[in-house]
This record gives C-alpha cells, structure tokens and sequence, in this order.
C-alpha cells in the first residue's frame, strides 16, 4: 500500500499530467509509469525529480548550458512516440544522460529488444551505468564514445534517437539503420532545434514529424556562431557557419530608426507562432536567431517577441526581426516586423509575408529529406537545402 507522498503516486501524476497536453502511446506511457526517473537523479527531491523539467546532472564550469542533465519528461515522452520502439527491437541512444532514457527504452522493448546507450562524457557513462544497475536495467549497454560514431558493431538498429542538440547529421546514422528504421534527432539549424523523426528509405532520411525542442549542444557540433550587435552586448544573433552574416557589419544598426511594420495576423496570448520560425528555416536563406536581454528590452533597443529568441533575418548591414503589438480593443497581438537597415523593409516584406503564409495553415510543417553530403544539386529538384558536413537537408512545403 503507497501512500499519497510515495514515489509511485508522484510518477502517476507526472503521467497524469503530460497526458492532459501530449499524446503518449500505451507503451510509452506504461514504461514512463513504471521506470523511477527519481533514481536516476538521486540528488533531487522528490518533488524535483518528477516535475515536468529538466534535472542537472553535471554542470559547465565555464558556465552557461549544463554539460548534462535529465530532459524534461513531457519532451521525454514525445520523442519516444516518434521513436515508436517496439517489443523485440534493437534500439540506439545517443547521449546517455542519467541513464533514464536508456532505462525507459529498455522497458519498451523488453527482454527480447537490445538497448544500447553512447556518450562521449566518461562522468556520465558512468553515473549512467551506475543507476541502470541499481534499478534493474542491467542488460542495458553503455558505450562510452563519440555519438557522432554510432555503433556499428551492434547495427542495424529499428531506431535511434539522439538526446543531445545535433549541429550535424552524421551519415553514420542512417547507416546504422536498418531500412524503414526511424531516426529521432534534435537537429540545430538556423537558430532554433527540433526533434526531427526520420524514416530511412533507402539511401534517403525523410521526415514525418517535426516537435520544438532544446538540448544541450553535442560535443564537436560547433557548427552554429554568435555575435553581439550593439556596444554593450546586449543583443545577440546565432547563425550558420554556411551563412553570410557579419555582425560587425551590424554595429549600430540598432540605433538607427526602428519601422514597424505589420503583418495584418493576430494571436491570442495562449497561442503558438513558433512554426513561423520554422517556414523562415525552411524556405529563407537569412533566418537566424535573435535574443535580447532584459535592459535592452527595457531601455526599448530591441523587443523582440520572445525576447531570448526569436527569428530574425539578416542582409548585410540590415536586420529584421519578429516583434508583436498588443491591439488596442481585445486581448490579442498583432504579429509585426520591426526593421532597421537600407535594406530593412525588404526584409520586413520577406518576414510578414512568412508570417501570412503561416497564417494560412498554422499546423503546416514542411518534409525534410536528408541525402548524404556531395550529392549533387539536381538531384535535389530545386528546393531550398541547408548542407551541413554530413548531409544536405532538402525542405518542401506540400
């Protein structure tokens, strides 16, 4: 008999509760009832341990990002739907973290199934394989390497999923898998990460679900740059290193007259725009993020949207970015531009014309396929790619 403090009864409502906003497979949703996330993270309380966020389980010492930590649960069971890991299968992980994953993982597939889990991070593989013991999650394997590798030596796998913030796409990884096999990654590109879940066909990665997401960042996926544009550093855009954004060329663009410029779309305040970042990333080769501190949103240099990051687009010495307004008669924003640059308002024109084509379909998300890095550009059919050093990423809307 539990009592109403005990572990079981605060993992069910941890359950109880990502249920009332996300979708979770029975399996999915057994396994995460059934596996204590609180021994995987034994210095949290309780409590801690099973609120939906996520738990750090090794710091940075220079500061900022942890180096690892325990994903938040709800984003936990997301992607293990998009895994959909079956009884029997062989399944990857990429990114150990506290080992709860793996052990979730483990659950679903069962006995029959093998779970193999990699981390470049010696403390983590071993705090990793410390809590699998200790909770029953013996048969798990721990493999402590660079995750850009895979495991070949295990492959092929029904699925991997990555658990880290990926810059690249390692072709290595559609190797690994075995054909129809499903690839579930938090791919980093233009600013902003989502959990991409992939299909191998053949000798191509085609996508069929696209979740907003963060990660900590892989080791070695460096591929993403950081500029402050104004004297004090308190705004700052994160780029592409394939893109041609100078932010020295910027200095001072933010003290020169701001225009605003509207789109003509509302939202409520309850309501998501993030996927108008995803068609910039998908269809503009200037979108990039921008993220403002608060006295710079304060002081009234840049008020971005959602201040610590929002789409911008960047041409030369010219910047525009997503801000909102609230109107004057009802609880709703209109979704605006805010330019500044010679060539600003064309950038405004390129930003709310995204904007109203999102506007259109709200729930639109574009198939990406990825092809191995040299494939040649007609192959591609003249849609917009974004190469990155292991694979090419063609994007379309249908």
């Amino acid at each position: 008999m539990t009592t109403a403090s005990s572990p079981e009864d605060v993992r069910n409502r941890m359950v109880d509760s990502i249920l009332t906003g996300h979708h979770l497979t029975p399996a999915v949703e057994e396994a995460m009832r059934t596996v204590p996330r609180h021994e995987f993270v034994p210095g949290a309380t309780i409590e801690k341990a099973y609120a939906d966020e996520a738990v750090t389980i090794k710091e940075n010492p220079a500061g900022g990002l942890a180096l690892s930590c325990a994903s938040v649960p709800s984003l936990v069971g997301d992607m293990l739907v998009q895994l959909d890991a079956r009884p029997g299968d062989r399944v990857a992980e990429i990114g150990a973290g506290t080992g709860y994953n793996a052990a979730l993982l483990a659950h679903i597939v069962g006995p029959e199934g093998d779970m193999t889990t990699i981390d470049i991070d010696l403390d983590v593989t071993a705090h990793a394989r410390r809590r699998l013991d200790a909770t029953g999650y013996q048969r798990v394997r721990v493999l402590s390497r660079d995750g850009s590798l895979g495991s070949p030596e295990y492959a092929p796998f029904a699925g991997i999923v990555v658990t880290v913030g990926a810059w690249d796409l390692p072709w290595a990884w559609h190797d690994q898998l075995a054909d129809g096999g499903r690839l579930v990654v938090p791919l980093r590109w233009r600013g902003q990460t989502r959990s991409i879940a992939f299909i191998r066909q053949s000798d191509l990665l085609v996508s069929d679900s696209a979740i907003l997401c963060g990660f900590v960042p892989m080791i070695g996926h460096d591929g993403e740059l950081t500029g402050a544009i104004d004297p004090d550093a308190l705004v700052t855009l994160y780029w592409d290193k394939d893109q041609a954004i100078d932010p020295d060329a910027l200095q001072g663009v933010l003290a020169l007259p701001g225009t605003v410029q509207g789109s003509g779309v509302t939202v409520g305040g309850m309501d998501p725009f993030d996927g108008i970042w995803l068609r910039l990333a998908a269809t503009d080769p200037a979108t990039c993020r921008i993220a403002a501190e608060r006295a710079a949103v304060d002081s009234g240099l840049c008020s971005p949207a959602i201040p610590v990051r929002s789409p911008a687009l960047v041409d030369g010495d010219s910047l525009v970015y997503l801000t909102k307004r609230r109107l004057p008669t009802e609880p709703r924003w209109e979704l605006t531009a805010t330019w500044h640059g010679p060539t600003g308002q064309h950038l405004a024109d390129r930003l709310c014309e995204a904007i109203r084509t999102w506007d259109k379909d709200r729930e639109a998300v574009p198939v990406i396929t990825a092809y191995p890095a040299g494939i040649a550009d007609e192959v591609l059919g003249g849609v917009y790619v974004v190469d990155k050093p292991g694979a090419r990423l063609a994007f379309a809307y249908s």
